[in-house]
């Protein structure tokens, strides 16, 4: 389940003035503004990230396993290899990211080195780490606001309330699956299944309004071609 607007801006606010979560504000942030899964987020290097062009270059996701240890994997599609647009916001996080970066241990998987997200032991973090985080902040942000978040908080919930906020702002949904990597039209599709009656009702008001300001200047421009001829 998706986060409301509300409790996107409030969960963000939180977090940035907490004590213990204001160090995962930009990576927050990131997930919510670009809809990156979450073992692309923790593959990142800065050779991934085009400031120039400004977009996320997304062709490996890092994974670990037990037996394993560190490993890239590439996406699992063709759909999967995109150069995702990065908005201001994950702009000025990404910089914020680069700039607080502290070098950790040197480690390389598979070639790729530098990443951008380590734990506490200069590790590269992958999804386990992220999946804890995001059950202890859920749990203490709802001690102190009237609205829970919802009962299941995953980095997935971030890439979720990216793609429903994009379809609910009408993002063309062609463009839509391409940022999200989907390998089909019709998983991007779901995504606008999300909408709520507040977004169905706000939609409904945009287009009458829409109706209502060209039926207004449809008159007004009857009467500017009038007086032209009269003039004439």
């Amino acid at each position: 389940m998706p986060l409301t607007p509300t409790q996107e801006n409030e969960l963000l606010d939180f977090m940035q003035n907490d004590p213990v979560y204001a160090k995962y504000y930009d990576e927050l942030v990131i997930l919510l503004e670009t809809g990156l899964r979450i073992s692309e987020l923790c593959g990142l290097t800065p050779a991934d990230l085009n400031f120039e062009k400004r977009f996320v270059n997304v062709d490996h996701q890092l994974l670990r396993s037990t037996e394993d240890g560190y490993y890239i994997e590439a996406p699992k599609t063709e759909s999967g290899f995109r150069q995702v647009p990065m908005s201001a916001a994950a702009y000025e996080a990404f910089e914020r990211v680069l700039k607080k970066r502290r070098d950790g241990r040197c480690i390389k998987v598979d070639g790729y080195k530098d990443f951008l997200f380590l734990n506490r032991d200069g590790l590269p973090k992958t999804a386990v780490n992220y999946d804890a985080m995001f059950k202890c902040l859920a749990k203490k942000y709802n001690k102190c606001h009237k609205e829970p978040l919802p009962d299941v908080m995953t980095p997935h919930t971030m890439r979720h309330t990216f793609c429903t906020r994009m379809a609910n702002a009408g993002m063309n949904p062609k463009a839509l699956q391409y940022i999200m990597g989907h390998a089909n039209i019709v998983m991007t599709l779901n995504y606008y299944a999300h909408a709520t009656f507040h977004s169905a009702q706000e939609e409904m008001e945009r287009l009458q309004a829409k109706a209502k300001t060209t039926t207004e200047a449809k008159p007004e421009t009857a009467a500017e071609n009038a007086e032209e001829t009269k003039a004439a």
